[in-house]
C-alpha cells in the first residue's frame, strides 16, 4: 500500500485555554475522499484550518506528503481550498477570482492566465462564466467557481469546507457528482468537512467523527460500515439521525 498523503499524530487543537480536539491521530490515503464529520461546535472547520496551515496546533504533528504542516510563508505541497460559502471576491468577476492566485504567485503572461481560467471553469461546468459577477450566479454555481479557483494550480489535494451547505437538493447532488468526477478522473485527494448525510454516503470513502463533549475522535472508517456496525450510541444517532431527547407521551 502507498504511504498516506496526510498523516496526523497526537494532534491537539484549540484557542488559548480552550481545547477543541485532543490526541487525534488519523491518516488520509492518496486518492481518497476523506470526510471530517460531527455535530455543531466539535471543531471540524478548525481542524481543517490546522491541516491547511492557517492555525498552529497546541500539540502533535501534521505531515502532508511527508512534509510538515504547511506554513504560509514557506514552500508547501500544492493543494487547493474551498472555504465555506465559496468566499469569492464579490467585486471581481468569476474569471478574475479564478485568476487571482495565479497572477499573485506566477509571472505567466495574460493569455496563459486566461487559458487556465477557461480550462478550470470548463472543468467544473461553468464555461462562458468568466465575465459574470458572483452575485449573478446561483449558490451551486458559486461553489463550483470556488472549486475552479482552488484547482488553478493543478493540485493533487483539495480541501472543501461544507461544500453542500445551503444548496437545494438538486444542486447538492450535482456538486457531489462533480467531487466524484474530480476524484475519479484526476486522481484528486479530497478532504471534506460536512454534516450532510447524503453527501457522506455518496462520496465518502473514509471518515473521522469528532465529538464535542469528549473532544476526541470517536469513530473512523468507512461511513457505510460505521452506520451499520457501530456500537457507539453517539455514532449511531448521527448516522441514523436519531435524537437523544426523551420522547414524552
Amino acid at each position: 500500500m502507498s504511504k498516506p498523503l496526510i498523516t496526523v499524530r497526537d494532534l491537539s487543537i484549540g484557542y488559548g485555554d480552550t481545547t477543541l480536539l485532543r490526541n487525534a491521530s488519523f491518516d488520509v490515503p492518496r486518492g481518497d475522499i476523506f470526510i471530517i464529520l460531527g455535530g455543531s461546535g466539535c471543531g471540524k472547520s478548525t481542524l481543517l484550518r490546522h491541516l491547511i496551515g492557517l492555525e498552529t496546533p497546541l500539540a502533535g504533528e501534521i505531515r502532508i506528503a511527508g512534509i510538515g504542516a504547511p506554513r504560509l510563508e514557506g514552500a508547501a505541497p500544492r493543494f487547493g481550498v474551498m472555504f465555506q460559502s465559496g468566499a469569492l471576491f464579490s467585486s471581481m468577476t468569476v474569471g478574475e477570482n479564478v485568476a487571482f492566485a495565479v497572477q499573485e504567485w506566477t509571472h505567466l503572461p495574460p493569455e496563459a492566465v486566461s487559458a487556465i481560467v477557461r480550462a478550470k471553469l470548463a472543468l467544473v461546468g461553468l464555461e462562458g462564466s468568466e465575465d459574470k459577477l458572483p452575485a449573478a450566479l446561483s449558490g451551486g454555481m458559486r461553489k463550483r467557481a470556488a472549486i475552479a479557483r482552488a484547482m488553478a494550480f493543478e493540485p493533487n489535494l483539495i480541501f472543501l469546507d461544507e461544500p453542500s451547505a445551503g444548496l437545494d437538493p438538486v444542486s447538492a447532488v450535482e456538486l457531489d457528482e462533480l467531487i466524484l468526477a474530480l476524484n475519479r478522473n484526476l486522481g484528486l485527494t479530497v478532504v471534506m468537512v460536512t454534516h450532510e448525510l447524503e453527501s457522506i454516503f455518496k462520496v465518502g470513502k473514509h471518515c473521522i467523527m469528532l465529538d464535542r463533549d469528549t473532544r476526541t475522535i470517536i469513530a473512523q472508517g468507512e461511513p457505510q460500515k460505521l452506520r451499520s456496525e457501530t456500537d457507539d450510541p453517539r455514532v449511531r444517532r448521527f448516522f441514523n439521525r436519531e435524537t437523544s431527547i426523551p420522547q414524552w407521551q
